[in-house]
C-alpha cells in the first residue's frame, strides 16, 4: 500500500503571476517551450516503443523533470561540458542533439550518437559538449570534477555541469570531490535533479538530512535550493553559479527541487507514492507554465503554437523511422572504441 511521503515541493504555482512582466524574452520562453515539450514527447514516444519491445535495457524516462535541462541549457554557454547519470535523454536535446540520433542509440543501430552500443544509459554528444550519461550511479561526480580540472588547466573558461539524482548523494566519491574540488576551486556546477525518490527510497528513508543543498557546507561551498519545475529559476542560479566558476571562485552545488512522473525506469510499479502526491506536482507542470506565460503575454497565436506542436510530432516521427530505417552496427565494431584509440601516444612506448 502507498504511503505519502513528505516530498520536498516548490511553493510556487505554474501561474507565478506575481513578479508581472516576465524576467525573460520572448525568444527565450518560446526557447523553452520547444525544447520541453521536444523532450516530453519524445520521452513519451520512447515509453510506448519500449512497452512494444522495439528495443530493450534499462530505460530511464524524464519526463517532469524538463524544466532543469532547459534553465541549464539557457543558462550555460557553448564550450561548457555536462553530463549526468542514466536518465540522459533529455539533456542532450535541450543542448542541440538531433533527436534522429538518439531515437537510433535507443534501438542501437549504427547511427546512433554512440554507434549503437551504449542504448538508453549512454547517450553521447561532444558537438554539443554532452560528455555523456553514466551507469554507475554517482560516478559522474568525481568524473564531472576531471573534466573541470581539465578546462582549469587549458584557460578555456568553460564550466562543467554534473548532474545526478538525490540517491547518488549518499555515495563516498561525492565527498572526495567535494573536497577536491573546492581545495582547486575547479569550474564545476553540481547539480542536484531531487525528485525525491531514489529509485523507489523516498528522501527522508534514505538521510537525516532532508535539504540536500547542506551537504556542502561542510566544505564552504556555495549551496541554495532551487524550484525545478521553473526553467526561470534553474537558469538563474545557473548562470550565478556559472559565473562563480568562470572567475576562478570554485564550485556550487544547486539542490534542485523536481518530480519525475514515471517511474525511476520502465519496470517501476510506483507502489511507494500516491496518486495525490503525483497530481500535486503535475499541477505545477513547467511545460504548462511557460504555455502560459506565452499565452498571457501574446507572444504567440493558437495558429503559431499549433505549428510548434506539429513540429514537435513531426521530429519524433522522424526520428523513429530514421532509427527503424538504420542498420545494426557491423561485427568488427566490437573490436572498436573498447580501450584507446589508435593513434594514442602511450601505444607507441609499449
Amino acid at each position: 500500500m502507498a504511503t505519502k511521503a513528505k516530498t520536498t515541493s516548490p511553493k510556487t504555482t505554474r501561474k507565478a503571476k506575481d513578479s508581472g512582466k516576465p524576467k525573460f524574452s520572448q525568444e527565450t520562453y518560446i526557447k523553452w517551450y520547444k525544447d520541453m515539450l521536444l523532450i516530453r514527447k519524445f520521452e513519451e514516444k520512447t515509453g510506448q516503443l519500449y512497452i512494444q519491445q522495439k528495443f530493450g535495457g534499462f530505460c530511464h524516462l524524464y519526463i517532469g523533470q524538463e524544466a532543469i535541462v532547459a534553465g541549464t541549457a539557457s543558462g550555460s554557454r557553448k564550450g561548457d561540458k555536462h553530463m549526468t547519470a542514466y536518465r540522459s535523454h533529455g539533456h542532450p536535446i535541450a543542448l542541440g542533439t538531433d533527436p534522429r540520433i538518439l531515437m537510433a542509440e535507443l534501438y542501437g543501430r549504427s547511427t546512433g550518437c554512440s554507434k549503437g552500443k551504449g542504448g538508453s544509459m549512454h547517450f553521447f554528444d561532444k558537438e554539443v559538449g554532452f560528455m555523456g550519461g553514466h551507469g554507475i550511479v554517482g560516478a559522474q561526480i568525481a568524473m564531472g570534477a576531471g573534466v573541470a580540472f581539465a578546462e582549469q588547466y587549458n584557460e578555456t573558461g568553460n564550466v562543467a555541469f554534473v548532474s545526478m539524482g538525490d540517491g547518488a548523494t549518499r555515495q563516498g566519491a561525492l565527498h572526495e570531490t567535494f573536497n577536491m574540488a573546492m581545495n582547486w576551486k575547479l569550474p564545476v556546477i553540481f547539480i542536484i535533479e531531487n525528485n525525491n525518490y531514489a529509485m523507489g527510497t523516498s528522501v527522508e528513508r534514505t538521510t537525516n538530512v532532508l535539504d540536500l543543498s547542506k551537504i556542502g557546507a561542510s566544505y564552504e561551498m556555495p549551496s541554495k535550493v532551487v524550484n525545478g519545475m521553473s526553467p526561470e529559476a534553474v537558469h538563474e542560479a545557473i548562470e550565478e553559479a556559472a559565473e562563480r566558476g568562470r572567475r576562478g571562485d570554485g564550485p556550487t552545488l544547486l539542490d534542485i527541487r523536481t518530480y519525475r512522473y514515471k517511474g525511476h525506469s520502465m519496470s517501476d510499479p510506483q507502489k511507494y507514492r500516491t496518486k495525490e502526491e503525483l497530481h500535486e506536482w503535475m499541477e505545477k507542470d513547467p511545460i504548462d507554465h511557460v504555455l502560459d506565460v506565452i499565452k498571457e503575454n501574446k507572444w504567440l497565436t493558437d495558429k503559431k503554437i499549433k505549428e510548434i506542436q506539429d513540429w514537435v510530432k513531426k521530429e519524433v516521427q522522424e526520428s523513429i523511422e530514421f532509427a527503424e530505417n538504420s542498420p545494426y552496427p557491423e561485427a568488427h565494431e566490437l573490436y572498436e572504441d573498447v580501450y584507446v584509440e589508435e593513434n594514442y601516444p602511450f601505444i607507441k612506448e609499449y
